[in-house]
């Protein structure tokens, strides 16, 4: 099998380029790209695989070759092995002496336990999930919604934390159990994120795709759910397409949910679902991280002006993977002051959600790139994202 640098090489010399030339191209480093052909680094980046594609006019996957996402650490492993073994499992048998579940008390408990997952309070969320997942396993036909319901924020729980086969286990079992087209589209909603972690980026485009066909409304009657779903599957097709060198589809898509959140007007949660929030601001937020994956960092930086950031909870992930955008273009642009502060920001507001970003170890590493020493802050960091010093 062919590494991601043997694919460079090939497209480059068909080409007819230079190293110097794809270099002066792309914007990746002469060196870089010399490590990468000559095999001294085994894969690269999917940021530094795309400017290369944008440069050689492939698909950002034609260099990447087979994905391999970065999983979960040891310790995340070991903190959900409850959640996964509930989620993995075939339900637990109830016996004729215990009390069985009921589908409201299982709901109650969900409902209790939903500002835990919009706070992204993982510590609480890896004891009480594991039983609230086996009593609603045991409910039958009667808890499908209940149980469907569950399931999604379970596999978004897994992507969040990074373990991949358990998100998909989740995932599929809630899209099986799904009754209707928009329940099963706030599932693919986070499958095609899952994807997008994954690094399957075609897989994900195609998801997309089909869903935000078949969940297309006729705007002039459509409800605001409606808007919301069909707004999702089009920033789903613009984040996969933008990643993947595709940036006329993804200006399309993006243009699509533009209108979709103009229709609307204002941020809607269908159901109260945090995870289908869906609006004007959250467009923007998009925008701002594809800008972000085309290394614009002054876009981002003119988009957040425009942000109402302060209209959003602390712990929306949209919100915080937004100020990781913020902090990326201000790293990018030399501001490392800035840059560590929104860091700083986003580790106050939600200390249990930072340590899983891997984005957030990245943007660390180049503000503290070329310091001779490092402030006691800045170590604190390091040891929270997981960079090595």
């Amino acid at each position: 099998m062919s590494t991601a640098g043997q694919r460079v090489k090939e497209v480059r010399k068909r080409r007819g380029l230079s190293q110097r030339e794809l270099a002066d191209a792309s914007g990746v480093s002469l060196s870089a790209i010399r490590k990468l052909e000559q095999g001294e680094r085994e894969s690269a980046r999917l940021e530094t695989l795309r400017k290369l594609a944008h440069a050689l006019r492939v698909p950002t996957m034609r260099l990447a070759g087979e994905p391999d996402p970065e999983g979960a650490g040891a310790d995340t492993v070991d903190r959900w092995a409850a959640v996964r073994d509930a989620l993995e499992r075939p339900p637990v048998i109830i016996g004729p002496d215990d009390e069985p579940p009921t589908v409201s008390g299982v709901r109650a408990a969900l409902a209790d336990t939903a500002p835990l997952f919009s706070g992204d309070q993982y510590t609480a969320l890896s004891v009480l999930l594991p039983p609230l997942l086996r009593d609603a396993d045991a409910l039958g036909a009667e808890g499908r919604a209940v149980r469907v319901r569950l399931l999604q924020l379970a596999g978004w729980l897994m992507v969040q934390t990074r373990q991949f086969d358990a998100a998909e286990t989740a995932l599929e079992r809630a899209l099986d159990d799904s009754a209707h087209r928009m329940e099963g589209a706030a599932t693919v909603n986070t499958q095609c994120w899952l994807l997008l972690r994954q690094g399957e980026l075609g897989k994900a485009y195609d998801l997309a795709v089909k869903w935000a066909d078949e969940t297309e409304p006729r705007m002039s009657r459509a409800t605001p759910a409606e808007l919301s779903t069909w707004g999702w599957m089009l920033l789903r097709v613009s984040a996969a397409a933008v990643r993947n060198s595709r940036p006329g589809d993804a200006e399309d898509a993006l243009r699509l949910a533009t209108a979709a959140a103009v229709a609307l007007g204002r941020e809607h949660a269908p159901n109260n679902d945090f995870l289908r929030t869906f609006g004007p601001t959250t467009v923007k937020l998009k925008a701002a991280e594809n800008a972000s994956v085309t290394d614009r960092p002054d876009m981002v930086l003119r988009i957040a002006e425009r942000v109402p950031v302060f209209s959003l909870k602390p712990t929306s992930n949209n919100r915080n993977r937004h100020l990781l955008d913020v902090a990326d273009a201000y790293a990018k642009t030399g501001d490392y002051a800035e840059a560590f502060g929104k860091l700083e920001q986003i580790r106050a507001d939600s200390p249990e959600w930072l340590p899983n970003q891997r984005y957030a170890r990245d943007i660390l590493g180049r503000v503290t790139q070329g310091r001779r020493t490092l402030t006691a802050d800045m170590r604190a960091m390091a040891d929270v994202v997981g960079l090595p010093l």
